[in-house]
Formats: structure tokens, C-alpha cells, sequence
């Protein structure tokens, strides 16, 4: 971090829209399609074929703007962003300019011990253009229309980030709002996600900004914090040598670990924005404004303070649990179902984590597709509570549970796993470590307390894990003579 200059960082996102048809046709949206299938004369731009606005898409936009804490305004104006580029069949974009759909949004973003409160200046709707394609055939460039029209909204921050991480935890916190929110499924690898970062330098002390510069090309939240990184240094060295920054657009190359020029950057006035003539002004009314705000599911803030408050979770266990809405979901139907929210959390993070990594699941479809049901694991957690199984022999059940159908009773039953409390079983046990360590049992008898625990371990181990581990520390206490 520099101790003369200070970063300055305003992101913009692109998220597509969760809907089945584009934004002004009847297209389908689905990814991985053959190219230019989902295309028709409107998406195509061709003459005479006239927008018809997607309603889903309307009430997705209005929420995402909600969950964001911005103010939706009642009325908004499509505009045509005017550029010529391969994959923008029409010659120009439909965004919305000076009047967009939401504005003077806020979010709380956590880096560390460092709360900070970044500003989202607006949430606007627009259209993707095409994709071009560059390595599909040697010395040509190929364009695919499919993504020509899917509905996106752009949510523009203020100025408000002064690192890489503060940039960072804020796309990821936007991330999680809209995937609770189901905006968007916010796939990056699919491009549902797409982030261009805005970056300047000024001097510490200084109220004033300096030339940004704009990067793009960022596929993932570590692109966009390393690639801030590089380019706020290249910012500082030129201005440390007396130079000025050019305004620009830059790509990052992950491989050189650098930027590069694409283009000189564009102001507003280059973009000709004129107001939509084929659509009519985006009316929202007050009520449906309420109604959509009423829809809105449970958020990830308020969602941390409820399960902290209701399971007695920390505040890092409750970060984990409500990484994604579908995990949420998942934890608290294990909790309700085995009554015991730190141990339903215990087991999620750790068993049912690690599975889940083994597994390369998607923890967005851990609800839907769990490693072991939340049924399955709150049973198995209710016999270690209810003291029929250790807990490392339901460790074992739950490894069998991965692969069977079986009920976590008939598991342990199977595999000779539950829990003795047999009193002359015990007894045996404890006269078998006693005869097979005969120098630490006397030690023991004749009270050095501090090998109980190494006594109580090598019982577990010679029963295999059945032995009930307080009842045995009964049986042991009860043969100290000193």
C-alpha cells in the first residue's frame, strides 16, 4: 500500500437477468446453446422488427434495486447507446441514461475489522450485445448473437473503494444479495457476472479524483483485485515521475500478470444517447414498488443476525452458514430437525463441507443436492445426542451415508457402531487396558488424575468406538484409591 497515494475504485456489474426470453423478443436465454440459435429479426436488429419488453424482467430488475437498498423511481426512459461494434447487430445498445430505473443505493462492506459504507450511484436496465470469438477459426473472428438481447442490469458503485480487498468484498456481497435475491444465478464462468473496475490514484489528504482509467476483461473477483493492484501502481509510478494518467480502457492479461490498452475511453457524448423511440416510458407504480419489496426473501445481513440470535451461532459460523441462500436453507433445516443449532452447524462446516468440496458441489445447490439430506443428518445427529453413537463413530456412519440409503440407525446397527453402556461390557474393556498397560493403570490407580483421558482414549480404541465415553470415565474414577 502506498504511503503518498491512495487507490480509488468504482465498479460497475453487469448481471443477466434470470428469465427464459431476452429482453425485447421471445428468444431463449439458455447457455450453451448452438451459436446464433436463439435469434429472430428483433435481436438481430433487423428493419422493421420492433422491441416488446420482458415483464420478468422488469420485476427482477425492481427487486435486485430493492435488495440493494436503492430508491426505484416510478417512471425511467429507455435510451439507445449508440457504438458500432461486430457484435451489436443494431448499431446501438437499449440501456437507460438520465433516467434509470433506481438510484442512491447502499451497502455495509466488511473487510477485516473495517466496516465501510460504499455508495451504488444507480441499477439500470439494458441489453447484452453478442460475443465475439476469436480462437474458434486461424486468422478470423467469429460472432455468436445468442446473448444479443438477454436482459441485464448495470449497477454502477460510487467512487467509495480505497483497496483491492474493499473491491473484492463488496462484488462478493453483491453477489450473494442477488443470488438470495434470485436475480440471477451470477455465474462468472457462464457470464452472468461480468464486473469492469474503474480505478484512479490521488494523494493522501486529497477530496478531489484523479484520471481513472477502466478495466476490463475481469472473469473473476481475484482478476479484478489483482489487476487493481497492478494498474494502481503503474498509476502511481507515472504520476511519482511527474506524468499524467490517460484516461483509457485497458484489458488485464492474467498470464502476463499485466494491462494493456484496448481503446481510448469513451465520455457519454461519444454514445449519442437519444430516448428509445419504440418504447414507451417504464411505468412501476408505488404499489408494485411495495408488492416487489414485500417479495423479497430474507437477505444475508438480516439472516446472520437471526441465526446468531436464534442457534447462538458466532459471527465467522454464521458467515459460513449463510454463504450462499441454498446452504442457509440447508443448516436450518438440519437445526429445527435436531433441535440443536451449534451442533447442526458443527457437523454442517465440517462433514457436510468437506463432502461437499470432495464432491466439487455448488454450494448455490446444496439444498437440492446434498451430499446427505438434512433429514439423514439431523438424525444422525440426534443419535449422538441422545448418546447412542461417539462422535467418531458417526463419523463412519456418516462416510456410509454418502453413498447408501439407509437410515443413520440402521447404518450404525450395520457396522456394529452403537454406543455400549453395558456395565460388565465397560468392565471388561477397562480390565483389558489395564492388563495390557499395567505402568500407566497403576500410575492411575494410585491417583495421577492426568491419565484418565489417555486411559479413556485407549478404551475407545480397543471397543472399536462403542464404548459410552462417560460412562467408562465412571468406571475409571471409581478405581482411584489415592
Amino acid at each position: 500500500m502506498s504511503t503518498t497515494w491512495e487507490m480509488v475504485v468504482g465498479l460497475e456489474v453487469h448481471v443477466q437477468l434470470k428469465t427464459a426470453t431476452k429482453a425485447f423478443c421471445r428468444c431463449a436465454t439458455s447457455f450453451g446453446d448452438r451459436p446464433n440459435a436463439n435469434t429472430c429479426p428483433c435481436c438481430l436488429g433487423l428493419p422493421g422488427a420492433l422491441p416488446v419488453l420482458n415483464a420478468q424482467a422488469v420485476t427482477l430488475a425492481v427487486r435486485a434495486a430493492l435488495a440493494l437498498g436503492c430508491t426505484v423511481h416510478e417512471r425511467s426512459i429507455f435510451a439507445r447507446k449508440n457504438y458500432f461494434y461486430p457484435d451489436l447487430p443494431k448499431g446501438y445498445q437499449i440501456s437507460q441514461f438520465d433516467r434509470p430505473l433506481a438510484t442512491a443505493g447502499r451497502l455495509e462492506c466488511t473487510v477485516g475489522d473495517h466496516t465501510t459504507t460504499i455508495g451504488v450511484t444507480r441499477v439500470h436496465m439494458e441489453e447484452d450485445a453478442g460475443k465475439s470469438i476469436h480462437d474458434r477459426y486461424h486468422g478470423f473472428t467469429a460472432i455468436d448473437l445468442n446473448r444479443a438481447g438477454v436482459p441485464l442490469v448495470e449497477i454502477v458503485s460510487e467512487p467509495d473503494m480505497r483497496s483491492s480487498a474493499e473491491a473484492g468484498g463488496y462484488l462478493r456481497q453483491v453477489k450473494q444479495i442477488l443470488e438470495y435475491a434470485a436475480i440471477s444465478d451470477v455465474s462468472m464462468e457462464e457470464g452472468s457476472l461480468r464486473v469492469d473496475a474503474n480505478v484512479s490514484a490521488r494523494r493522501h489528504g486529497v477530496t478531489t479524483l484523479g484520471t481513472k482509467t477502466e478495466l476490463k476483461n475481469l472473469n473473476s473477483f481475484s482478476a479484478v483485485e489483482k489487476a487493481l493492484e497492478v494498474e494502481f501502481a503503474r498509476h502511481c509510478a507515472v504520476l511519482e515521475a511527474g506524468g499524467t494518467i490517460e484516461q483509457m480502457t485497458l484489458l488485464w492479461d492474467p498470464n502476463k500478470h499485466e494491462t494493456r490498452p484496448a481503446r481510448s475511453k469513451e465520455g457519454a457524448h461519444d454514445y449519442r444517447y437519444f430516448p428509445e423511440p419504440d418504447l414507451p416510458p417504464l411505468v412501476v407504480t408505488g404499489a408494485e414498488i411495495d408488492a416487489h419489496r414485500a417479495a423479497l426473501p430474507e437477505l444475508p445481513k438480516a439472516r446472520r443476525l437471526r441465526f446468531r440470535a436464534d442457534f447462538g451461532l458466532n459471527a465467522a459460523d454464521a458467515e459460513v452458514l449463510t454463504a450462499t441462500r441454498s446452504l442457509a436453507e440447508y443448516f436450518e433445516r438440519v437445526a429445527s430437525a435436531c433441535d440443536d443449532g451449534k451442533a447442526a452447524a458443527n457437523w454442517v462446516m465440517g462433514e457436510l463441507l468437506a463432502a461437499a468440496n470432495a464432491s466439487s458441489l455448488d454450494l448455490r445447490v446444496i439444498g437440492e443436492q446434498p451430499p446427505v439430506t438434512a433429514e439423514r443428518l439431523a438424525q444422525l445427529i440426534a443419535l449422538v445426542k441422545g448418546g447412542q453413537l461417539s462422535n467418531s463413530a458417526a463419523k463412519q456412519v456418516f462416510a456410509e451415508l454418502l453413498t447408501s440409503t439407509e437410515a443413520p440407525l440402521a447404518v450404525a446397527t450395520r457396522l456394529d457402531l452403537i454406543q455400549v453402556d453395558d456395565a460388565d461390557q465397560l468392565a471388561t474393556w477397562v480390565d483389558e487396558v489395564f492388563a495390557a498397560h499395567p505402568e500407566e493403570a497403576g500410575r492411575f490407580a494410585a491417583g495421577e488424575r492426568k491419565l484418565q483421558g489417555v486411559l479413556v482414549g485407549l478404551i475407545m480404541k480397543t471397543s472399536q468406538g462403542r464404548a459410552d465415553p462417560k460412562k467408562v470415565n465412571q468406571l475409571l474414577a471409581a478405581r482411584i484409591t489415592g
